[in-house]
Parts: structure tokens; sequence; C-alpha cells
């Protein structure tokens, strides 16, 4: 344990409960869903309302080998590919072979996929897959649908819920061990103010951290808080360097920042050509697959002939669809393109790379376990081993599907006692100086220029100086007049700075090009030193501490497993 936490008032009230999932997106739901039937008294916290998270704005589906002549066996293959080398492969195999039951159990849950004229799930295709494997609703409303069919099942199973709350801190016993988690309600909750649910299994399901760059396609609330709160509760990180950008995101303008308008990938797995100005298909011959290559080759090929013609983007040609198609397969995507002045049916949509997913994240093993007693963590916060150096299209909704079950049957089995939070000394030098809400544009642009697409070791060094910058500066205030008063946006702007300081560590340590991590001045892929996986921990004095494993497996999350 670090006794690092963030500067806050002391709870002033608290909720006793056995489990306390964190987030409400398709891991969050499905774990609380399956802790509660088993008896666990649980507690749901989200940052927003319910149905706010990031698996609402998911687009294109969920893969699992649903269809005719598909097997898990070549769902892991394509996984693996994607993966670069860095994937653990047993769990990609869990993910996969659990996977296609797990979606069965989401359609018993209420989620409603669009299916074929006989009655089948109806299958696609996207990046990376050499099947038709990805299931989807609403055309291309997938995440909204099962948002939609767990939220209902969460009320409808009359599970605790505080909405608009932002969690802080981790709580824990006298042995270490979880005790529960701070939190502040905002306006809109339940309770007012800075409080507590005491539970000895906490479940982090907080999403991604798509915010530490200027343009993403993640939601405002994605600023990276259950990795910030894991890395000052003591818990390890992996992979943090690979950051997903994908490929094809509605370019709405050089300067244009926040979350930006997705072209889900399944446009291209219908048929739609990526294309220049000149209308040159300049994905031909740079892969077997073409459009249809992995997130970061497509991404690469996009960047590449933007700079080749110094432009500001590409565009993808779906012209040929027609009307009707565009209104019954991809409605969300039309309205979206139409409310910016671009119709796909007669134009060229111009679109760019934009931060989309993190790959890695708290590390944890196959029961969603972090190197914290009591703490676990799955979907995008988590680190499984499942993606490797590159997510494998709509693999995510399926990865927080199965490992909150496999989280949920570990807690059930388990079942560990409820112990008091060990009573915190607050000794200032355990706080972390908060940040001027306004320090969060500057983190940002920094966080773009240096580590975004196209990475080197100058510019990583730029970026590592900027942070530390902002670092020093929020330290040697914090104990003078200009002290930041605590608040959610100034405790966003300092997970932020965390999460930024440990994914430049680990950017400025691999020094090879693997997956979604691309250093211009070091283009090759370097297996013979690279396929290791490099794991951080912050050190008491609140600095990164980068350790490259010795294979490409994980280590135990536990030193007795």
């Amino acid at each position: 344990m670090t006794g690092i936490r963030l500067t806050a008032p002391a709870p002033g009230w608290a909720i006793d409960a056995d489990v306390v999932v964190v987030g409400s997106g398709v891991a969050g739901l499905t774990a609380a869903l399956r802790c509660a039937a088993a008896g666990l008294d649980t507690v749901v916290v989200t940052k927003a309302r319910l149905d706010d998270g990031s698996t609402r704005w998911a687009q294109g589906g969920i893969a699992a080998a649903l269809g005719e002549g598909d097997t898990p066996e070549q769902h892991l293959d394509d996984t693996l590919v994607a993966g670069a080398g860095l994937c653990d492969e047993e769990a990609v195999r869990t993910l996969v072979t659990e996977g296609p039951d797990a979606v069965r159990r989401l359609i018993t849950t209420g989620a409603h996929f669009d299916t074929t004229d006989s009655g089948d799930i109806a299958l696609t295709r996207e990046g990376g897959h050499h099947r038709r494997r990805i299931a989807h609703a609403g055309g291309d409303a997938t995440g909204a649908e099962i948002s939609r069919a767990l939220v209902e099942a969460v009320r409808e199973a009359t599970l605790h819920t505080i909405e608009n709350a932002l969690v802080l801190d981790l709580l824990t016993d006298a042995e270490g061990r979880t005790a529960g988690v701070s939190l502040h309600v905002m306006g809109e909750g339940q309770h007012d103010g800075v409080g507590a649910v005491r539970a000895p299994s906490v479940v982090l399901a907080t999403g991604g951290m798509g915010q530490v760059f200027s343009a993403t396609t993640n939601p405002s609330v994605s600023t990276g808080d259950g990795v910030a709160l894991a890395l000052r509760a003591g818990a390890e990180v992996s992979d943090l360097e690979f950051v997903q950008f994908h490929p094809t995101v509605l370019f709405l303008g050089a300067d244009s920042e926040g979350q930006q308008p997705l072209v889900s990938e399944a446009v291209r797995g219908e048929g739609a050509h990526l294309v220049d100005a000149d209308g040159v298909r300049f994905m031909l011959g740079q892969h077997e697959l073409a459009e249809l290559a992995p997130r970061d080759i497509v991404a690469k090929g996009i960047t590449r002939r933007m700079h080749e013609k110094g432009a500001e983007h590409m565009y993808l040609d779906a012209r040929h669809f027609g009307a009707a198609m565009w209104e019954q397969r991809f409605p969300t995507i039309l309205a979206a393109c139409r409310s910016h002045g671009i119709d796909p049916v007669t134009e060229p949509i111009p679109v760019a790379p934009a931060a989309h997913y993190a790959s890695g994240g708290v590390r944890t093993d196959l029961r969603g376990r972090t190197t914290v007693p009591g703490l676990y963590a799955c979907g995008e916060v988590a680190c499984t081993g499942v993606h490797g150096a590159n997510r494998l299209a709509s693999n995510s909704l399926l990865e927080g599907l199965v490992f909150a079950e496999r989280i949920a049957a570990d807690i059930a089995e388990v079942r560990p006692p409820r112990t008091e939070p060990a009573e915190s000394s607050r000794a200032v030098g355990d706080l972390v100086p908060l940040l001027a809400p306004e320090t969060r544009t500057a983190i940002q642009r920094t966080m773009t220029r240096g580590a975004g697409v196209l990475r080197s070791a100058d510019s990583l060094a730029a970026a590592v100086e900027e942070l530390e910058t902002l670092h020093r500066e929020a330290a040697a205030e914090a104990d003078g007049a200009k002290a930041v008063v605590p608040g959610v946006d100034a405790w966003e702007a300092t997970n932020l700075l965390l999460v930024s300081r440990v994914l430049v560590a680990a950017a400025r340590e691999r020094e090879e090009t693997r997956g979604c991590h691309w250093r211009e001045d070091r283009p090759d892929r370097d297996d013979a030193h690279g396929r290791r996986h490099l794991v951080v921990r912050i050190a008491p004095d609140r600095t990164p501490v980068v350790h490259r494993t010795e294979t490409a497996a994980f280590p135990p999350v536990r030193p007795s497993d």
C-alpha cells in the first residue's frame, strides 16, 4: 500500500455492503447483477447516470463465434494476430470459449440483437476478423441496447445504486485488504458530499481514459479515475502505452476537442472504402484485408497518407450503400454526420484517427483479481492480457461481459468477511496536491502532441517535462494561498495527470513499434526484447516505477499463485 490519496474532506457518511461495483457499463452492471443473484449485498456507484458510460456509445457490436462455420479457435487466431505478440493466450482462450454463452445470457437478460429473416442473429465483419461474427443491435446502436437491457435488469432487481458519484480512493483495513471506497456524490445524487461505501470486495469497472487526449471518442466522464485510484492504492497497471486510436472518427476540424463522433468499423465491414482527396484507395496493397486490417494498421495507413498529402484528414466513401441502407443499417452515424453538415449518401465522410480505447489498464488475473487483495477490475479499466498491443474490433464488450461473470463467481465463492477501514492518519505528505481544473486542457494538448498516434523519443521527452512541470507546480502551491479547493473538476484533472505520467513513462520505455504504439524513431518491431509487458506502479514519492517482465507471460497477481 502506498498511503497516497487525493486531497479531499473525510467521509461524512457511510453505508455497508458485501460488494461495491464502480461503473455502470456492460462490465459493471453484469458484475453487479451476478453478485446480487448470488445473494451478495451489492451497491453500484456510477459517475453520472446509470446509462451514461462508454458502453452506450459502442456502435459496431459484440464479437463472438455465433455464426455457422465459425469457431472459438478462429476467433482466438484473429485476436492473437491483432494483439501483435503480447496477448495472454489463456486469457484469449477464456474469452472466445466462454463468450458465445455469455452473449446468450445477455440476450436472456433482455438485450435484443438484430436478426436475419430466418430469425438468426445477424452478423457482420469488422477489421481483423476473417469471419462475420459481430452481433449488433439497432443497426449501429449496439451499446445503447445492451446498456438499456442491463439498466432495466438492475432496476428490476432493485439494486442499491448511487448515481452522480465520483469515486475517490480505496479504503483498506489494518491488514491492507480492501474495505470499500470513498466517493463524492454530486448535486443530484442520494447523499451530499464525500462519503464511503464500506465493502470487502470492490470491482472497478470505470471504463477508459480517452480524455487524456484532446480528441477522443470517449465521453467526458472517461478521465481514468479507476486506473488512478488503483495506482494510489498500490496496484500494478500494465501495457498503458497501448492506446488504440480509432481510424475513422468524424473530422470536425483541426482544433476540435473533446468527444468526437465515431464512424463505426462496421461501415467498412459492409464495404465502405478509405480514399484520399483524389479518390485513391490507399489501403490496397498495405494489408491483405485492406480497409479491414487491424485498427493500428489502418490508423497508421491514414496517418501516413495524411502526411504524404499534407492533409488534415482522409475520406470514407460509402455513397454506393444508397439511402435505404444508410437509414436501416447505420441510422445513428447517418444522423451524426448530417448534424454536422455531411450527408454520407451523397458525399464521402471526412475522417481522422482519434483516441478510442485503452488496451492496457489495472493488471488482473483470469478471475479479475488485481495485486491488491479484494480489489477487482474488469472492462476497459483492466488489463486481462486479452488485447495485447492492440484490441481486436468488438472484443471490448465481450471482455467486459465474460470477465465480469468470472469476478462475480470468485467473490461469491470467497465471500470475504467485512472489516473496518483503518483510520487514516491523513499525513500531508500522503495527500496528492490537486490541479486547477483549467489544467485539464494543458494535459490533453501535451499528450496529443507528445504521445498521440505518432511518438518519438523527443516527443515523449517533451511530454514528460511538461507533465512533471505541472506536477511540481501543483505540489509547490499545495500549502500556499493558491491551493486548489477540492472538487470534481480538480479531482478529474489530478487523475488525468497521474494516468498521463504513467502512460508516457511506459511509452518511453517501449523503444519499438508494436500494435498501436507507433515510435517514429523505432519503426521496427523488436521481438527479442519487446515481447514483454511493462508493469508500472507508483512509488511512495508518487513517481512511476516501470518494470519489464521476463517473458511475454504475466507474473501472478498473488505471490502464492
